[in-house]
């Protein structure tokens, strides 16, 4: 069975979707084509809200419960995801310029560095995984749900006790054991990739319907926000600590 830490990328959902798409089947090529579309698309709308923060600011959190529920729409009736997917994109792409502007003025310079490292760790996973150097095997992908699974019961736990007014400082302080945790959460977060090519090379193979190269590309944009928003928390801690 097909597995990804990645919940957009869950076991079965190829394999639940074949015979029933259009003419025409999945294919890497195009997944990839889709992906630089939604990539396309959030820098867009990320540029858009880093230059008119007085607009972008307000629309934080109206645009992440939008992104929420553009992602479970995409997730529960897979063959929007040509429409569904794209909305996505074009929402978090705001979220992502608001967040990027705020850190920017605190950390300048950050931005720049947590872009260049998220595609550094894009790339060079992408290599590692077409050259075989990492097998995304039953116990690794095991091993990555579980983690994953692990650190979004973490946040789901932080955030509901923030509303009661704790704080989890060791964990979002820049002491030497938050920036661990950041770390790991990183790593985690980049070992997803590899679980993502590779469910999305098993869906090309299985012959899923051609809608499904919008799904895979939606779960590969999810897996990178994460991604991008971990460097870039990582990166305020450490620079904090200057």
């Amino acid at each position: 069975m097909m597995r990804s830490g990645n919940p957009a990328l869950r076991g079965s959902v190829f394999t639940g979707a074949l015979g029933k798409g259009a003419a025409g089947a999945m294919t890497i090529q195009g997944t990839t084509n889709k992906t630089l579309i939604l990539l396309g698309l959030a820098m867009l709308t990320a540029y858009w809200a880093w230059t008119n923060p007085a607009v972008s600011a307000p629309l934080i959190i109206p645009a992440v419960i939008l992104g929420l529920i553009a992602a479970i729409i995409t997730i529960f009736k897979k063959e929007w995801a040509p429409i569904s997917a794209p909305c996505y994109a074009i929402i978090e792409g705001i979220v992502l310029g608001a967040v990027s502007l705020m850190f920017e003025k605190t950390y300048p310079g950050i931005v720049k560095q947590a872009i260049g490292l998220t595609f550094g760790v894009l790339f060079s996973l992408l290599l590692a995984y077409k050259s075989r150097l990492i097998r995304p095997t039953e116990n690794f992908k095991l091993g990555v749900v579980a983690a994953t699974g692990g650190i979004a019961l973490f946040y789901i736990v932080s955030m509901i006790a923030s509303f009661f007014g704790a704080r989890f400082s060791i964990i979002y302080g820049n002491g030497l054991f938050a920036i661990g945790f950041s770390v790991f959460v990183v790593i985690i977060a980049a070992l997803n990739l590899v679980m993502d090519f590779d469910f999305i090379e098993k869906g090309a193979e299985a012959g899923a319907p051609k809608y499904m190269e919008w799904y895979g590309a939606f779960g590969l944009m999810v897996t990178l926000v994460w991604l991008y928003l971990e460097i870039l928390r990582l990166l305020a801690k450490l620079q904090s600590r200057r």
